[in-house]
């Protein structure tokens, strides 16, 4: 199964034989279609969360064939791939966070070519927060969202890996319009004033 957020409002990609994560709670805002099989449908989907529709906040489609469907979607988007971290700090035990651009978030970035995931995923956290005493941890779920250019339609992966430090200065990079970067708990930015992106919320509530 993929969970594709397009303007923070998923699309849900899955197989006949996957369970719907919303079991038979879904609200009535989220439609649910059997793919066709016709690319071209894929893109209405699509541009129904782009465009914020009031009827519909998430949509899920389902086929026999869940990796046709899959290559299918990506074919209409450029791959552009990240990587960032959940950083926490082991004597706190309070996660490194920052805001940016009016949302919480976690350090991330682009990869260069040729980069590995894991190298990216400290090398954007290191420049973002000015953190240099980091122990890598394990992978944990990609996030996928899109956005578009002036040319193209953009899907990105975010590969994220836990990370431990015990350097408690945060240097955040304002060049990257990162306005501060804080220690807390992960509940706290959940429950707490200021938006969170929705892929990062699905995230955080798995770790």
């Amino acid at each position: 199964m993929y969970v594709i957020y397009i303007n923070d409002r998923p699309l849900v990609l899955r197989d006949t034989a996957t369970a719907s994560p919303y079991g038979d709670g879904a609200p009535d805002t989220h439609l649910v279609a059997r793919y066709s099989g016709k690319r071209k449908s894929l893109l209405n989907y699509a541009d129904t969360l782009e465009k914020g529709s009031q009827k519909v906040f998430s949509i899920e489609l389902v086929a026999d064939d869940l990796n046709d469907l899959w290559q299918d979607f990506q074919s209409h988007y450029r791959w552009v791939e990240a990587a960032g971290g959940l950083v926490t700090h082991a004597r706190k035990q309070q996660q490194l966070f920052i805001f940016r651009r009016g949302y919480w978030d976690l350090p991330k970035g682009k990869l260069d070519e040729g980069e590995d995931r894991a190298a990216a995923a400290l090398r954007e956290v290191e420049e973002e927060t000015g953190l240099r005493q980091l122990s890598l941890g394990e992978a944990l779920p990609t996030t996928y969202h899109t956005y578009r250019t002036s040319k193209h339609r953009i899907l990105k992966p975010t590969y994220w890996f836990r990370m431990t430090t015990e350097q408690n200065e945060l240097i955040p990079e304002t060049a990257e319009d990162i306005e501060r970067a804080e220690w807390r708990s992960v509940e706290s930015v959940l429950e707490g004033e200021g938006p969170i992106y929705e892929n990062l919320r699905a995230l955080l509530l798995t770790v």
